[in-house]
């Protein structure tokens, strides 16, 4: 059985990190300040704690998890429930960093008022700290801000957009594509969203609209910029099982490390190296004789906890 409570001492942050929460408006205190913004996508428990632990600033529970944890081929298939399911296990992991739900594709595509009603469950239901609402929707960004809900909007290339598109293609590509998207994240930062993330665009293009808004950006596949970067959980740590993205640096190898461990833990339990004795649990000594037939002593209570050693270390 394993435990996941947090200890006494575990709200401690790196060295230079602070401990106070993140929220949307300290998003732009940092780029204010000149801080770069950290981000990363988190499904699980496990994972948004780490990620929380290190100090990653924002924690997106992002619609990616249709591929990365439930082998979609794109983002499409996942609903509104299952990304309530993972934002409410990323948050009950998170002490320190902003709490981002993705809205899924379906969520907000029809009346403004379903929208709103479907961020309000993530919110409520789900412990979200903010939603993400791809592309130019300006009417329905300022109508969940307007219900008191903290929006991060989301432009370039947007991957519920990926049948518009013809595919994942770098967008704004060239001036007048780049000027349009500079018009739609000054119309999105006007229509209350407190960050925009910026995906798959030219670096010459983020840093342009960078300049120009008031809140800040996020890239991922959009140069360095930007006022804080994004990456999928999976890709940093490779465990994708596909060519990484030119945007993408791994600083892990986590799928290695899970197949030697997996591999290695077979080979233990056909060799019976594993469990060894030392890993088992034992009746008490004179349980033992019981069970041989023989007669239990009675030695001044010594073995009145049947079993003492196996609570000893299944507490420890």
């Amino acid at each position: 059985m394993s435990l996941t409570r947090f200890n006494a001492g575990d709200a401690a942050s790196p060295a230079g990190i602070s401990a106070t929460k993140v929220t949307v408006p300290a998003l732009s205190e940092m780029r204010r300040q000149g801080k770069v913004i950290s981000a990363l996508t988190a499904y699980d428990y496990a994972t948004a704690r780490l990620a929380d632990e290190a100090g990653i600033d924002s924690l997106l529970v992002g619609d990616s998890l249709a591929m990365v944890m439930l082998g979609h081929e794109n983002t499409l298939a996942v609903t509104v429930d299952e990304m309530m399911h993972h934002t409410r296990a990323v948050r009950r992991a998170v002490r320190r960093a902003l709490v981002v739900a993705d809205m899924p594709f379906g969520s907000y595509h029809g009346a403004i008022a379903e929208g709103v009603a479907n961020a309000v469950r993530f919110v409520k239901d789900a412990g979200a700290e903010a939603v993400k609402i791809e592309g130019p929707r300006f009417e329905l960004v300022r109508a969940v801000t307007e219900a008191e809900i903290p929006v991060i909007g989301h432009l370039g290339l947007t991957p519920q957009s990926v049948h518009r598109m013809g595919g994942y293609r770098v967008q704004a590509r060239n001036a007048d594509a780049v000027r349009r998207l500079r018009a739609d994240a000054l119309a999105l930062a006007e229509a209350g969203a407190g960050a925009i993330v910026l995906e798959g665009v030219p670096r010459e293009a983020a840093a342009a609209i960078t300049a120009e808004l008031a809140v800040p950006t996020i890239g991922i596949g959009a140069g360095p910029d930007c006022d804080g970067q994004i990456l999928v959980f999976h890709d940093l740590v490779n465990l994708t099982f596909a060519p990484a993205a030119k945007f993408v640096r791994r600083y892990g190898d986590a799928a290695g490390l899970f197949r030697s461990a997996i591999e290695r833990y077979r080979e233990d339990v056909e060799h019976r190296v594993f469990p060894a004795d030392a890993e088992s649990y034992h009746l008490s000594k004179a349980e033992r004789e019981a069970l041989r037939g023989e007669p239990v002593r009675d030695e001044s209570g010594e073995d009145e906890v049947v079993n003492r050693d196996a609570l000893q270390d299944w507490e420890s």
